[in-house]
């Protein structure tokens, strides 16, 4: 019998796993995917994100993998550059996110939890509440390798298995919106020339490309537009971006794209709340738009740790309904970033309030740097 059952193994899961387990629940840890595995993401991490992970005592497994990130430099239209170190000793770090991934499994399966691979859930395992009559998850349904479901019961599940997520979809717990809408189109060059140490975003009327150099020497590139048209040729759509853009086009001239580009969309996940009885959301199964402000990996690393941090609070008998105490905890960790985040992505959807923004960041770039600050979680960059 398991305390809690985990859908889903990426940043999310893991984390919650690791600090489940750590406080001594016993955690199962699913995923349909067999790790390492490869996932479209901009493979940097801000130093919100590292900060995280050091206070969980997981980054010595990450940093033979990594390169250290120093910075962003973020452009726009009409010549709009700026560049940003980021300050004190806050870094951030870029690793392929297969890499990140792998080793945060074997974190939560060194802490104790059980971790199966290649095992799909297909639903919730729901049953009323005696008191309520209130439908209430009690485990999960799995997919069972001779064909036959397997129902496997637990007081409490953390949903943590992304944009789709079989649990939370099913219940109605989140939804797809119509608005935002935005696709990525990601793939790894060898031969980008000028590729620093600093993290890049470019941003343009309707869309913005990511450029981060990554361990191997390959450089990822990484485009979100709210234009699907062509996507059915990405190849394409990923070199006219690059070709088109005076900023990137003479540093790809020589580049070679390596791997085949991924797509991924629509990006959006609405949640209206943080779970059920019975279950807990984290990572993208509890929203998403999009990695403008690159601290995705961030928000599920926290949120996997405030969705274990409850549950544990629940098994202690601390916390009567733990759905309701996780929506509370995220709103105050995460409800200044979420508002900032819609802004900026409003400024993109604008083609005039990015062309003002951009007039503003060249007469005063000091606020560009303290965007920049703000969206990789350190106090104030260094000039």
């Amino acid at each position: 019998m398991y305390d809690v059952i985990i859908s889903g193994a990426g940043p999310a899961g893991a984390v919650a796993a690791t600090v489940l387990a750590r406080g001594g629940a016993r955690v199962l840890l699913v995923d349909r995917a067999r790790f390492p595995r490869d996932k479209l993401c901009g493979d940097t991490m801000n130093p919100g994100t590292i900060a995280l992970l050091k206070r969980l005592g997981l980054t010595a497994a990450l940093e033979s993998s990594a390169l250290q990130v120093d910075g962003m430099i973020v452009t726009g239209e009409r010549g709009v550059r700026v560049s940003a170190a980021y300050a004190g000793a806050a870094r951030g770090m870029a690793m392929l996110r297969r890499d990140l991934d792998a080793a945060l499994v074997r974190a939560a399966e060194a802490s104790g939890a059980r971790v199966e691979e290649g095992v799909l859930v297909r639903g919730p395992l729901l049953d009323s509440d005696s008191d309520s009559g209130e439908a209430r998850v009690r485990g999960v349904v799995l997919a069972g390798r001779d064909g036959k479901d397997l129902r496997v019961p637990a007081p409490l599940v953390i949903a943590a298995d992304g944009r789709r997520s079989r649990l939370a979809l099913a219940l109605g717990l989140t939804r797809h919106p119509r608005r935002p809408r935005r696709w990525a189109v990601g793939a790894y060059f060898e031969g980008v020339t000028a590729v620093t140490s600093f993290g890049e975003m470019h941003v343009r009327r309707d869309q913005y490309v990511g450029v981060a150099r990554v361990p191997s020497g390959l450089t990822n590139v990484c485009l979100v537009s709210s234009h699907h048209e062509g996507l059915d040729d990405p190849s394409g759509t990923l070199r006219r971006a690059i070709d088109g853009d005076e900023e990137l086009r003479d540093r790809f001239t020589r580049a070679r794209m390596v791997t085949s580009p991924v797509v991924l969309g629509p990006l959006a996940v609405d949640a209206a709340v943080a779970g059920a009885p019975g279950l807990l959301l984290a990572g993208d199964a509890a929203g998403f738009i999009d990695p403008m402000t690159g601290d995705g990996l961030r928000f599920a690393v926290r949120g996997g740790e405030l969705a274990a941090t409850v549950a544990l609070a629940a098994f202690a008998g601390r916390c009567a309904a733990p759905h309701t105490r996780l929506a509370r905890v995220r709103r105050r960790e995460f409800a200044g970033k979420w508002r900032f985040n819609r802004a900026l992505r409003r400024m993109v959807d604008r083609g005039v309030t990015v062309e003002l923004a951009g007039m503003v960041a060249s007469a005063a770039p000091w606020i560009l740097r303290r965007t920049i600050a703000y969206a990789g979680d350190v106090p104030r960059p260094a000039e």
